[in-house]
Protein backbone atom coordinates (compact mmCIF):
# COMPACT_ATOMS: atom_id res chain seq x y z
CA UNK A 1 0.00 0.00 0.00
CA UNK A 2 1.56 3.65 -0.85
CA UNK A 3 1.96 5.76 2.16
CA UNK A 4 0.86 9.10 1.83
CA UNK A 5 2.81 12.45 3.12
CA UNK A 6 0.09 14.67 4.30
CA UNK A 7 0.16 18.40 5.48
CA UNK A 8 -0.04 19.03 8.80
CA UNK A 9 -3.10 21.51 10.20
CA UNK A 10 -2.19 24.59 11.83
CA UNK A 11 -3.33 23.39 15.60
CA UNK A 12 -0.81 20.47 14.98
CA UNK A 13 2.44 23.00 14.20
CA UNK A 14 4.43 23.19 17.22
CA UNK A 15 4.23 26.64 19.23
CA UNK A 16 8.10 27.22 18.80
CA UNK A 17 7.92 26.58 15.31
CA UNK A 18 5.37 29.47 14.65
CA UNK A 19 5.86 33.35 14.65
CA UNK A 20 5.05 35.42 18.11
CA UNK A 21 2.16 37.53 17.46
CA UNK A 22 1.36 38.46 21.20
CA UNK A 23 4.19 41.02 20.62
CA UNK A 24 1.35 43.08 18.19
CA UNK A 25 -1.04 42.31 20.61
CA UNK A 26 -1.68 39.71 23.56
CA UNK A 27 -5.13 38.53 22.41
CA UNK A 28 -7.75 38.76 19.73
CA UNK A 29 -9.39 40.31 22.54
CA UNK A 30 -6.81 43.15 23.03
CA UNK A 31 -6.72 43.17 19.33
CA UNK A 32 -10.35 43.88 19.42
CA UNK A 33 -10.03 46.71 22.13
CA UNK A 34 -7.57 48.55 19.76
CA UNK A 35 -9.58 48.34 16.63
CA UNK A 36 -12.77 49.64 18.68
CA UNK A 37 -9.93 52.67 20.16
CA UNK A 38 -9.57 53.54 16.45
CA UNK A 39 -12.82 53.34 14.76
CA UNK A 40 -13.45 56.45 17.67
CA UNK A 41 -9.96 57.86 17.23
CA UNK A 42 -9.97 58.13 13.28
CA UNK A 43 -13.39 60.57 13.13
CA UNK A 44 -11.09 63.53 14.68
CA UNK A 45 -9.77 63.71 11.26
CA UNK A 46 -13.12 66.13 10.66
CA UNK A 47 -11.67 68.54 13.54
CA UNK A 48 -8.65 69.04 10.80
CA UNK A 49 -10.13 69.86 8.05
CA UNK A 50 -10.36 73.59 7.68
CA UNK A 51 -7.64 74.46 9.62
CA UNK A 52 -5.44 72.58 8.57
CA UNK A 53 -3.65 74.96 6.16
CA UNK A 54 -3.83 77.82 8.57
CA UNK A 55 -0.42 77.98 9.48
CA UNK A 56 2.95 75.19 9.66
CA UNK A 57 1.77 74.36 13.27
CA UNK A 58 -1.68 73.29 12.45
CA UNK A 59 -0.76 71.27 9.46
CA UNK A 60 2.10 69.98 11.68
CA UNK A 61 -0.51 69.05 13.86
CA UNK A 62 -3.16 67.04 11.15
CA UNK A 63 0.39 64.93 10.13
CA UNK A 64 1.09 63.84 13.44
CA UNK A 65 -2.45 62.77 14.06
CA UNK A 66 -2.16 60.78 10.58
CA UNK A 67 1.19 59.57 11.82
CA UNK A 68 -0.65 58.30 15.03
CA UNK A 69 -3.13 56.93 13.06
CA UNK A 70 -1.89 55.09 10.54
CA UNK A 71 0.93 53.83 13.72
CA UNK A 72 -2.33 51.75 14.54
CA UNK A 73 -3.58 50.59 11.82
CA UNK A 74 -0.52 49.11 10.68
CA UNK A 75 -0.32 47.34 14.20
CA UNK A 76 -3.99 46.13 13.64
CA UNK A 77 -3.66 45.00 9.97
CA UNK A 78 -0.29 43.14 10.48
CA UNK A 79 -1.88 40.88 13.14
CA UNK A 80 -5.14 39.76 11.36
CA UNK A 81 -3.08 39.58 7.73
CA UNK A 82 -0.51 37.44 9.55
CA UNK A 83 -3.14 35.41 11.55
CA UNK A 84 -4.91 34.81 8.10
CA UNK A 85 -1.66 33.68 6.04
CA UNK A 86 -1.33 30.69 8.65
CA UNK A 87 -4.47 29.71 7.85
CA UNK A 88 -6.89 31.13 4.55
CA UNK A 89 -9.37 28.63 5.26
CA UNK A 90 -10.23 30.31 8.94
CA UNK A 91 -13.74 31.94 8.75
CA UNK A 92 -12.53 33.83 12.46
CA UNK A 93 -9.19 34.42 10.56
CA UNK A 94 -10.95 36.24 7.29
CA UNK A 95 -13.32 38.05 9.57
CA UNK A 96 -10.33 40.36 10.79
CA UNK A 97 -8.84 40.72 7.39
CA UNK A 98 -12.42 42.00 6.06
CA UNK A 99 -13.25 44.20 9.03
CA UNK A 100 -9.76 45.55 9.47
CA UNK A 101 -9.92 46.09 5.43
CA UNK A 102 -13.16 48.17 5.85
CA UNK A 103 -11.63 50.48 8.60
CA UNK A 104 -8.80 50.75 6.88
CA UNK A 105 -11.06 52.20 3.64
CA UNK A 106 -13.11 54.32 5.89
CA UNK A 107 -9.60 56.03 7.30
CA UNK A 108 -8.71 56.63 4.12
CA UNK A 109 -11.99 58.16 2.81
CA UNK A 110 -12.27 60.34 6.16
CA UNK A 111 -8.37 61.42 5.26
CA UNK A 112 -8.70 62.28 1.62
CA UNK A 113 -9.10 65.62 1.86
CA UNK A 114 -5.62 66.33 3.34
CA UNK A 115 -3.18 65.54 0.06
CA UNK A 116 -5.63 67.69 -2.38
CA UNK A 117 -5.57 70.61 0.67
CA UNK A 118 -2.15 70.99 0.57
CA UNK A 119 -2.04 70.53 -2.65
CA UNK A 120 -3.91 73.81 -2.92
CA UNK A 121 -1.55 75.22 -1.04
CA UNK A 122 -0.45 78.56 -2.68
CA UNK A 123 3.60 77.88 -3.63
CA UNK A 124 5.10 80.40 -1.73
CA UNK A 125 3.30 79.81 1.80
CA UNK A 126 4.01 75.86 0.82
CA UNK A 127 7.99 76.98 1.12
CA UNK A 128 7.68 79.05 3.80
CA UNK A 129 6.18 75.96 5.21
CA UNK A 130 8.90 73.49 4.63
CA UNK A 131 11.36 75.74 6.20
CA UNK A 132 8.88 75.44 9.69
CA UNK A 133 10.75 73.34 12.45
CA UNK A 134 7.49 71.85 13.33
CA UNK A 135 7.62 70.49 9.79
CA UNK A 136 11.43 69.45 9.50
CA UNK A 137 9.93 64.99 9.96
CA UNK A 138 7.91 66.09 7.35
CA UNK A 139 9.48 67.25 5.02
CA UNK A 140 10.12 64.71 2.41
CA UNK A 141 6.29 63.73 2.41
CA UNK A 142 5.29 67.15 1.58
CA UNK A 143 7.68 67.15 -1.01
CA UNK A 144 6.46 64.05 -2.44
CA UNK A 145 3.41 65.31 -2.23
CA UNK A 146 3.63 68.01 -4.23
CA UNK A 147 5.09 66.06 -7.33
CA UNK A 148 1.79 64.57 -7.33
CA UNK A 149 0.00 67.65 -8.26
CA UNK A 150 -1.55 66.76 -11.50
CA UNK A 151 -2.77 63.63 -10.54
CA UNK A 152 -4.33 64.33 -7.19
CA UNK A 153 -8.50 65.56 -7.99
CA UNK A 154 -10.79 67.23 -5.67
CA UNK A 155 -11.76 66.20 -2.67
CA UNK A 156 -14.95 65.37 -3.50
CA UNK A 157 -13.59 63.09 -6.21
CA UNK A 158 -10.88 61.70 -4.17
CA UNK A 159 -13.22 60.87 -1.54
CA UNK A 160 -15.29 58.62 -3.88
CA UNK A 161 -11.88 57.17 -5.17
CA UNK A 162 -10.76 56.39 -1.31
CA UNK A 163 -14.64 54.56 -1.22
CA UNK A 164 -14.04 52.02 -3.62
CA UNK A 165 -10.67 51.02 -1.31
CA UNK A 166 -12.44 47.39 -0.68
CA UNK A 167 -12.81 46.48 -4.51
CA UNK A 168 -10.07 48.17 -6.05
CA UNK A 169 -7.79 44.49 -5.14
CA UNK A 170 -10.63 42.38 -4.93
CA UNK A 171 -9.46 40.51 -8.33
CA UNK A 172 -6.34 39.56 -6.35
CA UNK A 173 -8.56 38.19 -3.39
CA UNK A 174 -10.00 35.68 -5.76
CA UNK A 175 -7.21 34.67 -7.77
CA UNK A 176 -5.83 34.02 -4.17
CA UNK A 177 -8.66 32.03 -2.21
CA UNK A 178 -8.54 29.82 -5.90
CA UNK A 179 -4.92 29.20 -6.46
CA UNK A 180 -4.29 28.96 -1.96
CA UNK A 181 -7.29 27.02 -0.75
CA UNK A 182 -9.88 25.84 -3.69
CA UNK A 183 -7.75 24.09 -5.95
CA UNK A 184 -6.50 21.25 -4.96
CA UNK A 185 -3.99 19.32 -6.96
CA UNK A 186 -3.91 15.62 -6.07
CA UNK A 187 -0.57 13.73 -5.16
CA UNK A 188 2.30 13.13 -6.85
CA UNK A 189 4.04 9.08 -6.37
CA UNK A 190 7.37 9.33 -5.07
CA UNK A 191 9.49 6.42 -3.77
CA UNK A 192 6.90 4.49 -3.12
CA UNK A 193 5.01 7.28 -1.11
CA UNK A 194 2.21 9.75 -2.50
CA UNK A 195 2.99 13.37 -1.85
CA UNK A 196 0.30 16.37 -1.98
CA UNK A 197 0.70 18.02 -4.77
CA UNK A 198 0.84 22.29 -3.53
CA UNK A 199 2.44 25.37 -4.58
CA UNK A 200 5.08 24.52 -1.54
CA UNK A 201 5.94 21.23 -3.20
CA UNK A 202 5.32 21.82 -6.56
CA UNK A 203 9.06 23.92 -7.25
CA UNK A 204 10.60 21.17 -4.91
CA UNK A 205 9.31 18.33 -7.25
CA UNK A 206 10.86 19.87 -10.24
CA UNK A 207 14.20 19.52 -8.85
CA UNK A 208 13.50 15.81 -8.85
CA UNK A 209 16.03 13.85 -10.52
CA UNK A 210 13.13 11.47 -11.75
CA UNK A 211 11.88 12.92 -14.92
CA UNK A 212 8.29 10.95 -14.79
CA UNK A 213 7.87 12.94 -10.85
CA UNK A 214 8.69 16.26 -12.54
CA UNK A 215 5.78 15.60 -15.33
CA UNK A 216 3.82 14.26 -13.14
CA UNK A 217 3.90 17.76 -10.89
CA UNK A 218 3.42 19.80 -14.09
CA UNK A 219 0.98 18.15 -15.57
CA UNK A 220 -1.36 18.07 -12.81
CA UNK A 221 -0.50 21.58 -11.44
CA UNK A 222 -1.16 23.44 -14.85
CA UNK A 223 -3.87 20.63 -15.94
CA UNK A 224 -5.88 22.29 -12.78
CA UNK A 225 -5.14 26.29 -14.30
CA UNK A 226 -6.40 24.75 -17.77
CA UNK A 227 -9.82 23.55 -16.04
CA UNK A 228 -10.48 27.18 -14.88
CA UNK A 229 -9.20 28.94 -17.68
CA UNK A 230 -11.87 31.01 -18.57
CA UNK A 231 -12.09 31.89 -14.81
CA UNK A 232 -8.92 32.70 -14.73
CA UNK A 233 -8.78 35.09 -17.52
CA UNK A 234 -11.30 37.19 -16.52
CA UNK A 235 -9.86 37.63 -13.14
CA UNK A 236 -6.89 38.26 -14.60
CA UNK A 237 -8.48 40.91 -16.93
CA UNK A 238 -10.65 42.34 -13.93
CA UNK A 239 -7.45 43.25 -12.41
CA UNK A 240 -5.83 45.11 -15.50
CA UNK A 241 -8.76 47.19 -16.50
CA UNK A 242 -8.71 48.26 -12.78
CA UNK A 243 -4.96 49.83 -13.57
CA UNK A 244 -6.18 51.22 -16.68
CA UNK A 245 -9.10 52.81 -15.19
CA UNK A 246 -6.74 54.15 -12.18
CA UNK A 247 -4.05 55.07 -14.77
CA UNK A 248 -6.90 56.91 -16.26
CA UNK A 249 -8.58 58.72 -13.54
CA UNK A 250 -5.14 59.96 -12.34
CA UNK A 251 -4.16 61.71 -15.59
CA UNK A 252 -1.29 58.58 -16.63
CA UNK A 253 -0.62 58.60 -19.71
CA UNK A 254 -0.41 54.43 -19.45
CA UNK A 255 -0.70 51.91 -16.04
CA UNK A 256 3.16 51.70 -16.30
CA UNK A 257 3.81 55.51 -16.00
CA UNK A 258 1.21 55.38 -12.91
CA UNK A 259 3.30 52.40 -11.53
CA UNK A 260 6.54 54.02 -11.89
CA UNK A 261 5.95 57.38 -10.70
CA UNK A 262 5.88 56.36 -7.09
CA UNK A 263 9.52 55.60 -7.24
CA UNK A 264 10.01 58.15 -9.74
CA UNK A 265 11.61 55.61 -12.28
CA UNK A 266 11.50 56.53 -15.68
CA UNK A 267 10.06 54.23 -18.49
CA UNK A 268 13.33 53.94 -19.82
CA UNK A 269 14.48 52.20 -17.03
CA UNK A 270 11.53 49.11 -17.35
CA UNK A 271 12.39 49.30 -21.74
CA UNK A 272 15.79 49.24 -20.80
CA UNK A 273 15.63 46.23 -19.43
CA UNK A 274 13.50 44.03 -21.18
CA UNK A 275 15.47 45.21 -24.47
CA UNK A 276 19.24 44.79 -22.91
CA UNK A 277 18.02 41.02 -21.21
CA UNK A 278 16.54 40.23 -25.12
CA UNK A 279 20.04 41.40 -26.45
CA UNK A 280 21.67 38.63 -24.49
CA UNK A 281 18.76 35.68 -24.82
CA UNK A 282 21.67 33.94 -26.37
CA UNK A 283 22.91 32.93 -23.42
CA UNK A 284 20.22 31.87 -21.67
CA UNK A 285 19.57 29.66 -24.60
CA UNK A 286 23.45 27.91 -24.35
CA UNK A 287 22.89 27.18 -20.81
CA UNK A 288 19.17 25.38 -21.77
CA UNK A 289 21.45 23.53 -24.13
CA UNK A 290 24.46 22.69 -21.86
CA UNK A 291 21.32 21.38 -19.01
CA UNK A 292 19.84 19.16 -22.32
CA UNK A 293 23.38 17.72 -22.95
CA UNK A 294 23.85 16.85 -19.49
CA UNK A 295 20.66 15.44 -18.57
CA UNK A 296 21.16 13.60 -21.73
CA UNK A 297 17.94 14.23 -23.07
CA UNK A 298 16.47 14.20 -26.33
CA UNK A 299 13.96 16.74 -26.05
CA UNK A 300 14.35 19.64 -23.24
CA UNK A 301 10.82 20.32 -21.92
CA UNK A 302 10.06 23.12 -18.87
CA UNK A 303 10.04 20.62 -16.16
CA UNK A 304 13.34 19.70 -16.93
CA UNK A 305 14.67 23.12 -16.36
CA UNK A 306 14.60 23.11 -12.74
CA UNK A 307 16.89 19.69 -11.92
CA UNK A 308 20.25 20.58 -10.51
CA UNK A 309 22.51 19.68 -13.14
CA UNK A 310 24.55 18.02 -9.91
CA UNK A 311 21.96 15.61 -8.57
CA UNK A 312 24.12 13.45 -6.58
CA UNK A 313 24.82 16.06 -3.95
CA UNK A 314 21.87 15.23 -1.59
CA UNK A 315 20.83 18.77 0.38
CA UNK A 316 19.90 17.85 4.29
CA UNK A 317 19.81 20.87 6.45
CA UNK A 318 17.16 21.85 9.40
CA UNK A 319 16.04 25.10 10.19
CA UNK A 320 18.28 25.73 12.91
CA UNK A 321 21.45 24.80 11.34
CA UNK A 322 20.34 27.14 8.20
CA UNK A 323 20.45 30.13 10.68
CA UNK A 324 23.64 29.62 11.52
CA UNK A 325 24.67 29.14 7.77
CA UNK A 326 22.90 32.14 6.65
CA UNK A 327 24.34 34.40 9.80
CA UNK A 328 28.09 33.09 8.74
CA UNK A 329 27.74 34.34 4.95
CA UNK A 330 26.31 36.98 6.47
CA UNK A 331 29.35 38.37 8.57
CA UNK A 332 30.93 41.08 6.30
CA UNK A 333 27.83 43.05 7.17
CA UNK A 334 29.57 43.17 10.98
CA UNK A 335 28.60 41.32 14.01
CA UNK A 336 25.76 43.84 15.07
CA UNK A 337 23.97 43.32 11.57
CA UNK A 338 24.56 39.64 12.35
CA UNK A 339 24.09 39.36 16.36
CA UNK A 340 20.23 40.96 15.48
CA UNK A 341 19.33 38.84 12.58
CA UNK A 342 20.26 35.65 14.11
CA UNK A 343 17.89 36.39 18.01
CA UNK A 344 14.62 37.16 15.33
CA UNK A 345 15.14 34.15 13.45
CA UNK A 346 15.50 32.03 16.64
CA UNK A 347 14.82 32.99 20.55
CA UNK A 348 12.63 36.30 18.84
CA UNK A 349 10.37 34.20 16.94
CA UNK A 350 9.92 35.91 13.80
CA UNK A 351 9.65 33.04 11.59
CA UNK A 352 6.68 31.41 11.43
CA UNK A 353 8.74 28.00 9.65
CA UNK A 354 6.87 25.47 8.12
CA UNK A 355 4.15 24.77 5.53
CA UNK A 356 0.73 23.83 7.13
CA UNK A 357 -2.88 22.99 5.52
CA UNK A 358 -4.41 26.03 4.36
CA UNK A 359 -1.23 28.55 4.78
CA UNK A 360 -0.38 30.90 2.28
CA UNK A 361 2.12 29.77 -0.13
CA UNK A 362 6.12 30.98 -0.97
CA UNK A 363 7.22 33.23 1.80
CA UNK A 364 7.01 36.73 2.67
CA UNK A 365 8.92 39.28 4.82
CA UNK A 366 6.35 41.59 6.59
CA UNK A 367 6.86 44.25 9.11
CA UNK A 368 6.42 47.56 10.86
CA UNK A 369 7.81 50.71 12.09
CA UNK A 370 6.39 49.22 16.31
CA UNK A 371 5.71 45.72 14.75
CA UNK A 372 8.71 42.91 13.90
CA UNK A 373 9.76 42.22 10.69
CA UNK A 374 7.82 39.13 10.67
CA UNK A 375 8.91 36.02 8.25
CA UNK A 376 6.74 33.28 6.92
CA UNK A 377 8.36 30.32 5.21
CA UNK A 378 7.30 26.56 3.88
CA UNK A 379 10.70 26.11 4.78
CA UNK A 380 12.34 22.53 3.41
CA UNK A 381 14.91 20.80 5.33
CA UNK A 382 15.97 19.07 2.11
CA UNK A 383 15.83 21.81 -0.59
CA UNK A 384 18.82 24.40 -0.98
CA UNK A 385 16.26 26.96 -2.27
CA UNK A 386 14.88 27.00 1.57
CA UNK A 387 18.27 28.14 2.67
CA UNK A 388 18.12 31.04 0.22
CA UNK A 389 14.71 32.29 0.76
CA UNK A 390 15.04 32.54 4.25
CA UNK A 391 18.32 34.64 3.22
CA UNK A 392 16.27 36.50 1.44
CA UNK A 393 13.34 37.23 3.91
CA UNK A 394 15.72 37.89 5.80
CA UNK A 395 17.37 40.63 3.98
CA UNK A 396 13.64 42.35 3.70
CA UNK A 397 13.41 42.08 7.87
CA UNK A 398 17.00 43.46 8.33
CA UNK A 399 15.69 46.12 5.92
CA UNK A 400 12.61 47.25 7.95
CA UNK A 401 14.24 46.65 11.64
CA UNK A 402 17.01 49.55 10.09
CA UNK A 403 14.51 51.91 8.89
CA UNK A 404 11.93 51.41 11.28
CA UNK A 405 15.03 52.06 13.72
CA UNK A 406 17.09 55.50 11.83
CA UNK A 407 13.51 57.20 10.14
CA UNK A 408 10.60 58.70 11.60
CA UNK A 409 7.54 57.21 10.48
CA UNK A 410 6.71 59.16 7.76
CA UNK A 411 10.01 57.59 5.69
CA UNK A 412 10.75 54.46 6.87
CA UNK A 413 8.07 52.59 5.04
CA UNK A 414 10.73 52.13 1.60
CA UNK A 415 9.68 50.67 -1.33
CA UNK A 416 9.57 47.99 -3.22
CA UNK A 417 11.91 48.88 -5.65
CA UNK A 418 14.82 48.90 -2.87
CA UNK A 419 13.52 46.19 -0.85
CA UNK A 420 14.15 43.41 -3.66
CA UNK A 421 18.21 45.10 -3.46
CA UNK A 422 18.48 44.50 0.19
CA UNK A 423 17.11 40.37 0.21
CA UNK A 424 18.77 39.88 -2.87
CA UNK A 425 21.95 41.25 -1.40
CA UNK A 426 21.75 38.91 0.90
CA UNK A 427 21.30 36.15 -1.43
CA UNK A 428 24.26 36.89 -2.86
CA UNK A 429 26.53 36.75 0.23
CA UNK A 430 25.23 33.47 1.10
CA UNK A 431 26.65 32.35 -2.23
CA UNK A 432 30.04 33.34 -2.39
CA UNK A 433 30.26 31.80 1.01
CA UNK A 434 29.12 28.63 -0.17
CA UNK A 435 31.33 28.22 -3.21
CA UNK A 436 34.53 29.40 -1.03
CA UNK A 437 33.30 26.52 2.04
CA UNK A 438 33.12 24.11 -1.44
CA UNK A 439 35.08 20.64 -0.53
CA UNK A 440 35.32 19.77 -4.46
CA UNK A 441 34.79 20.23 -7.67
CA UNK A 442 31.29 18.62 -7.79
CA UNK A 443 29.68 21.23 -4.92
CA UNK A 444 31.35 24.23 -6.63
CA UNK A 445 29.43 22.99 -10.00
CA UNK A 446 26.28 22.40 -7.78
CA UNK A 447 26.50 26.31 -6.37
CA UNK A 448 27.63 27.60 -9.57
CA UNK A 449 24.57 26.19 -11.22
CA UNK A 450 22.23 26.94 -8.37
CA UNK A 451 23.96 30.88 -9.10
CA UNK A 452 22.76 30.51 -12.77
CA UNK A 453 19.32 29.40 -11.83
CA UNK A 454 19.23 31.97 -9.53
CA UNK A 455 19.64 34.53 -12.49
CA UNK A 456 17.77 32.42 -15.09
CA UNK A 457 14.89 33.30 -12.16
CA UNK A 458 15.21 36.68 -11.11
CA UNK A 459 16.64 38.00 -14.04
CA UNK A 460 15.35 36.38 -17.08
CA UNK A 461 12.26 35.03 -15.98
CA UNK A 462 11.35 37.73 -14.06
CA UNK A 463 11.89 39.91 -17.35
CA UNK A 464 10.04 37.65 -18.92
CA UNK A 465 7.17 38.49 -16.86
CA UNK A 466 7.47 41.51 -16.97
CA UNK A 467 7.07 42.07 -20.31
CA UNK A 468 4.25 39.93 -20.26
CA UNK A 469 2.56 42.42 -17.79
CA UNK A 470 3.57 45.27 -20.34
CA UNK A 471 2.08 43.29 -23.33
CA UNK A 472 -1.61 42.86 -21.48
CA UNK A 473 -1.58 46.04 -20.27
CA UNK A 474 -1.00 47.51 -24.11
CA UNK A 475 -3.53 45.28 -25.30
CA UNK A 476 -6.32 46.82 -22.92
CA UNK A 477 -4.87 50.32 -23.11
CA UNK A 478 -5.52 50.14 -27.21
CA UNK A 479 -9.06 48.89 -26.90
CA UNK A 480 -8.28 45.45 -27.70
CA UNK A 481 -10.12 42.38 -25.89
CA UNK A 482 -7.55 40.19 -22.86
CA UNK A 483 -9.71 37.06 -23.82
CA UNK A 484 -8.20 33.37 -22.43
CA UNK A 485 -6.69 32.62 -26.15
CA UNK A 486 -4.73 36.18 -26.57
CA UNK A 487 -3.04 35.74 -23.28
CA UNK A 488 -2.31 32.06 -24.03
CA UNK A 489 -0.78 33.10 -27.28
CA UNK A 490 1.16 36.49 -26.13
CA UNK A 491 2.68 34.01 -23.60
CA UNK A 492 3.43 30.74 -25.80
CA UNK A 493 5.23 33.73 -27.61
CA UNK A 494 6.79 35.30 -24.73
CA UNK A 495 8.10 31.61 -24.02
CA UNK A 496 9.42 30.27 -27.53
CA UNK A 497 11.71 33.97 -27.44
CA UNK A 498 12.82 33.05 -24.07
CA UNK A 499 14.06 29.69 -24.02
CA UNK A 500 15.23 29.44 -27.47
CA UNK A 501 14.53 27.06 -30.53
CA UNK A 502 15.69 24.16 -29.30
CA UNK A 503 12.76 24.22 -26.38
CA UNK A 504 9.99 21.31 -26.24
CA UNK A 505 6.82 23.31 -25.68
CA UNK A 506 4.29 21.70 -23.64
CA UNK A 507 0.81 23.09 -24.02
CA UNK A 508 -0.25 23.36 -20.73
CA UNK A 509 2.77 25.89 -20.53
CA UNK A 510 0.49 28.50 -22.30
CA UNK A 511 -1.43 28.87 -18.91
CA UNK A 512 1.61 29.55 -16.79
CA UNK A 513 0.10 33.51 -16.66
CA UNK A 514 -2.69 32.19 -14.52
CA UNK A 515 -0.71 31.07 -11.68
CA UNK A 516 1.33 34.06 -11.00
CA UNK A 517 0.58 35.73 -7.83
CA UNK A 518 2.46 38.94 -8.81
CA UNK A 519 0.64 39.75 -11.88
CA UNK A 520 -1.99 41.25 -9.72
CA UNK A 521 0.36 43.57 -8.26
CA UNK A 522 1.20 45.30 -11.78
CA UNK A 523 4.41 46.32 -12.70
CA UNK A 524 6.06 44.60 -9.89
CA UNK A 525 8.04 41.99 -10.93
CA UNK A 526 10.56 43.60 -12.77
CA UNK A 527 12.05 45.07 -9.55
CA UNK A 528 12.94 41.13 -8.95
CA UNK A 529 15.64 41.68 -11.79
CA UNK A 530 16.78 45.75 -10.83
CA UNK A 531 17.13 44.23 -7.99
CA UNK A 532 19.66 41.35 -8.40
CA UNK A 533 21.33 44.04 -10.92
CA UNK A 534 21.48 46.45 -8.14
CA UNK A 535 22.17 43.94 -5.25
CA UNK A 536 25.35 41.83 -7.22
CA UNK A 537 27.03 45.38 -7.84
CA UNK A 538 26.65 45.87 -4.27
CA UNK A 539 27.35 42.56 -2.74
CA UNK A 540 30.86 42.83 -4.56
CA UNK A 541 31.63 46.20 -3.21
CA UNK A 542 31.13 44.56 0.19
CA UNK A 543 32.84 42.08 -0.20
CA UNK A 544 36.00 43.52 -2.43
CA UNK A 545 35.83 46.87 -0.91
CA UNK A 546 36.67 48.53 2.47
CA UNK A 547 35.07 49.45 5.24
CA UNK A 548 33.21 52.88 3.67
CA UNK A 549 31.82 50.38 1.36
CA UNK A 550 30.18 48.50 4.15
CA UNK A 551 28.88 51.55 5.76
CA UNK A 552 27.50 52.73 2.28
CA UNK A 553 25.41 49.96 2.36
CA UNK A 554 23.84 49.68 5.73
CA UNK A 555 23.48 53.70 5.63
CA UNK A 556 21.36 52.35 2.45
CA UNK A 557 19.82 50.01 4.93
CA UNK A 558 18.71 53.02 7.03
CA UNK A 559 17.58 55.56 4.35
CA UNK A 560 14.17 54.14 4.06
CA UNK A 561 12.17 56.19 2.08
CA UNK A 562 13.79 59.15 2.66
CA UNK A 563 14.73 60.07 -1.01
CA UNK A 564 13.89 57.84 -4.09
CA UNK A 565 15.48 54.87 -4.82
CA UNK A 566 17.50 55.52 -8.02
CA UNK A 567 19.00 58.46 -5.55
CA UNK A 568 19.18 55.78 -3.07
CA UNK A 569 20.86 53.53 -4.59
CA UNK A 570 23.56 55.49 -6.42
CA UNK A 571 25.01 57.16 -3.13
CA UNK A 572 25.13 53.30 -2.17
CA UNK A 573 27.20 52.92 -5.50
CA UNK A 574 24.76 51.26 -7.97
CA UNK A 575 23.29 53.45 -11.01
CA UNK A 576 20.42 51.96 -12.28
CA UNK A 577 19.75 54.82 -14.49
CA UNK A 578 21.60 53.72 -17.73
CA UNK A 579 21.33 49.70 -18.84
CA UNK A 580 25.21 49.29 -17.80
CA UNK A 581 24.33 47.26 -15.21
CA UNK A 582 22.06 45.23 -16.32
CA UNK A 583 24.76 44.55 -19.25
CA UNK A 584 27.21 43.68 -16.81
CA UNK A 585 25.15 41.30 -15.29
CA UNK A 586 24.11 39.39 -18.63
CA UNK A 587 28.54 39.20 -18.79
CA UNK A 588 28.15 37.90 -15.09
CA UNK A 589 25.45 35.27 -16.12
CA UNK A 590 28.13 34.21 -19.32
CA UNK A 591 30.89 33.93 -17.04
CA UNK A 592 29.08 31.33 -15.03
CA UNK A 593 27.76 28.99 -18.07
CA UNK A 594 30.88 29.03 -19.05
CA UNK A 595 32.48 28.37 -15.76
CA UNK A 596 30.07 25.66 -15.33
CA UNK A 597 30.93 23.86 -18.59
CA UNK A 598 34.63 23.74 -17.84
CA UNK A 599 33.54 22.20 -13.89
CA UNK A 600 31.59 19.80 -16.22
Amino acid sequence: MVKKTQIITRDQVPVEDTWNLTRIFKSRAAWRRAFTKLEEQFLQYADFKKRMTQSAEELAALLEFDVNIEKQLERIGSYAFLNQSTDLASTENQELVSVYSNLATRIQEASSYITPQILAIPPKKMSAYLEAECLKDFVITLKKIIRQKKHVLSQKEERILAMQGEIVGSAGDIFRKLNDTDFKFGHVKVDGQSMELSQSTYSLLLESPKRSVRKSAFTQLFGKYGEFGNTLAETYNASVLQDVYQSKVRNFSSSLERSLFVDDVPVSVYDNLISTVHDHLHINHRFLALLKKTLKLRDLHFYDTYVPLVSSINWKMPYDDAVELICEALQPLGAPYCKVLKKGLTKDRWVDRYENKGKRSGAFSAGGYEVAPYILMNYKPDSLQSVYTLAHEAGHSMHTWFSAKNQHFSNYDYTIFVAEVASTFNEQLLTEHLLQTAKDKRMKAYIVDREINQIRATLIRQTMFAEFEKISHDIVESGEALTLERLKNEYTALVRAYFGPDFAFDDQLAMEWARIPHFYSAFYVYKYATGLTAATALSQKVLHGNKSDRDAYLNFLKSGASAFPLELLKKAGADLSTPAPVIAMMQRFETLVQQLEELL
